[in-house]
């Protein structure tokens, strides 16, 4: 008798940002009560698209008014989510490049850094941002 099938995992689809000061650092982001650092973002709402939705997010989680033009889609990208064990994540990333390091942490994040993509030091890091986002920036954004 053969095991029975196993199902894939819960899915969970965000929108999240590259977000890349003049000087080559990107921006990671914690939320409140979790320990991994990760790209700002989050969720739509039914019936948002991935950049407004975007928009949205980074204006409530780092107060960046953002001109939806100024996002570069980058693409999608599978990976295991970051603070739900067994879930996986499709998250739609966009590129925002910034000539100020200026934001503010709100809603639910709890702290923010700047970070050189190769050498993000200590901080644990969400699967996205370890996996393929940090790795993109470091092989010169292509």
């Amino acid at each position: 008798m053969s095991p029975p099938p196993v199902s894939p995992p819960p899915v969970i689809e965000v929108v999240a940002a590259v977000v890349v000061a003049a000087d080559g650092r990107t921006l990671l982001v914690r939320k409140r009560g979790t320990a991994a650092y990760m790209n700002p973002g989050g969720k739509p709402e039914p019936g948002e698209s991935h950049r407004d939705a975007l928009v949205r997010e980074l204006q409530e989680e780092i107060g960046l008014l953002v001109d939806p033009a100024a996002l570069e889609p980058l693409g999608s990208f599978e990976t295991d989510a970051a603070n739900e064990p067994g879930h996986a994540l499709l998250a739609h990333v966009f590129v925002l490049d910034l000539a100020s390091t200026e934001h503010r942490v709100a809603a639910e994040i709890e702290e923010s850094r700047w970070v050189e993509p190769g050498a993000p030091g200590a901080l644990p890091l969400a699967p996205l941002a370890a996996e393929h986002l940090l790795p993109w920036l470091v092989r010169g954004r292509r």
